[in-house]
C-alpha cells in the first residue's frame, strides 16, 4: 500500500527516507502532511524545546516547592503539581 519516499529536510537539506511503516502510522494517527525535517534535526528541535527556565515558588495549599514553567504573578495563588492535579480532579467530579 505504501512504499518508501525519500525527502528532504528543510533544516539540514539532507535526504532522509519517509519509510512505508511510517506513513502507515501517519495515517493511523490522521496526520495529514508529510514529515519536514529528518530524525536528528526533529530530536535536536524536541531537545532544545526542553530546554525551557523553571522557577521556583511555594505551594499555596501544601507549603512545598513547587517547580513551574512559567513565572509566578504576585498576588496569584501556585500549586504543585500534586495539588494542582488534585483540584483538576475534584472540579471534575
Amino acid at each position: 500500500m505504501y512504499e518508501d519516499i525519500t525527502l528532504t529536510c528543510k533544516d539540514c537539506g539532507q535526504e532522509f527516507v519517509f519509510t512505508a511503516r511510517d506513513q502507515e502510522f501517519y495515517a493511523e494517527k490522521g496526520f495529514q502532511n508529510q514529515p519536514q525535517r529528518c530524525k536528528a534535526c526533529r530530536d535536536k528541535r524536541k531537545a532544545a524545546a526542553g530546554e525551557r527556565e523553571l522557577y521556583t515558588a511555594v505551594c499555596d495549599k501544601c507549603g512545598k516547592e513547587a517547580k513551574l514553567r512559567f513565572k509566578p504573578t504576585e498576588g496569584r495563588p501556585v500549586y504543585c503539581s500534586e495539588c494542582f492535579a488534585e483540584m483538576k480532579n475534584n472540579r471534575q467530579q
